[in-house]
């Protein structure tokens, strides 16, 4: 089957395509002015929609912060599965998870990134097993395990666990450092250096 034959037509590609302009337009709008103050009826007027139109496609401004999340982890995921077909040590492969994750911290700007990671991290998302579904989460423990079988590192606890950890103190620096770039520079080297000394074999 082709990749046009696949392609979303009709009704359901007009939905999916103004869907998008909503989203890219709230998130401009939350980059701007952070979500709690983001204005419904700009993001509408700027998508070029009604109003109602948004809460069709987002019930809530979190719904947006949800929709921006899934996107930047797959466009994350996809960087790291491309640079990982190559055979990368424990430390390579994790530094380039910081580098990717810094990014995008820098592509949505402070604002939209602390909003994001309060989403993340809001209480009414209770951890559950759906988080062994996160891509980066899998990508990060499928590197961990490696290294093990390689003996290059030791695992203590569940992979996925270890994997969440470093995920969690690295999001938890970023936002703490975002208007000390030297300051973070040192922090995140001195990160990895941590994470690894704490992976090594006994």
């Amino acid at each position: 089957m082709s990749d046009t034959s696949r392609k979303p037509h009709g009704r359901t590609a007009q939905r999916l395509e103004t869907r998008q302009r909503v989203l890219d337009a709230a998130i401009a709008e939350f980059r701007a002015t952070g979500m709690a103050e983001a204005d419904v009826a700009a993001i509408a007027a700027a998508a070029g929609v009604a109003r109602g139109t948004f809460y069709f496609h987002f019930p809530t401004k979190e719904h947006v912060l949800l929709a921006l999340e899934e996107r930047e982890e797959v466009r994350i995921a996809r960087a790291l599965t491309r640079f990982l077909t190559s055979p990368r040590d424990l430390a390579t492969s994790l530094a380039k998870t910081i580098e990717l994750v810094a990014a995008m911290e820098r592509r949505l700007g402070t604002l939209l990134f602390k909003d994001l990671l309060a989403v993340h991290f809001s209480p009414t998302r209770p951890l559950t097993e759906e988080w062994r579904e996160h891509p980066v989460i899998v990508l990060v423990a499928e590197m961990i395990e490696r290294a093990h079988r390689r003996g290059e590192a030791q695992i203590a606890v569940d992979p996925y666990h270890s994997a969440v950890f470093f995920l969690l103190g690295l999001y938890g620096l970023l936002a703490t450092t975002t208007t000390a770039a030297a300051l973070r520079t040192v922090t995140l080297d001195n990160y990895l250096v941590t994470v690894l000394r704490s992976l090594e074999p006994r």
